[in-house]
């Protein structure tokens, strides 16, 4: 399948999903990066920049990764217990990186599969 025969929607689909699996490496990047920050603040006692830098562009990052789980939840068709598993994936240090791999091999990202059984998985999606 090229990129020339793809419908509109499935090009914006496509986008969606990438952004999404961009933002959840992110959103651990900026977790070790708060988590180093901390470790200067409170252990070492020595700075608090990382923890004023981290934490904002975590806090960013996270309402990212929340708004486009939402997105992905409706534009993908996922069930509410993948949605929820997506959400509760953002509150562990790097889970959302563990949700990402989980998703992109169980067929996630492919629109339909996680809500209807019948779905077939001759309709594969070329995000990778």
């Amino acid at each position: 399948m090229s990129g020339t025969d793809l419908r509109p929607e499935s090009r914006s689909t496509i986008v969606l999903v990438r952004t999404f699996r961009l933002v959840a490496m992110l959103e651990a990047v900026t977790w070790f990066g708060l988590l180093v920050g901390m470790y200067f603040k409170w252990v070492a006692g020595t700075t608090e920049v990382g923890v004023r830098i981290f934490g904002s562009l975590h806090g960013a990052v996270f309402i990212a990764f929340v708004v486009l789980t939402i997105a992905m939840y409706v534009r993908l068709g996922w069930r509410p217990r993948t949605l929820m598993l997506a959400l509760v994936s953002s509150l562990p240090p790097f889970a959302t990186v563990a949700f990402e791999v989980w998703a992109a091999r169980s067929g996630r990202f492919v629109p339909g599969t996680d809500r209807y059984s019948d779905f077939p998985s001759r309709y594969p999606t070329p995000v990778r």
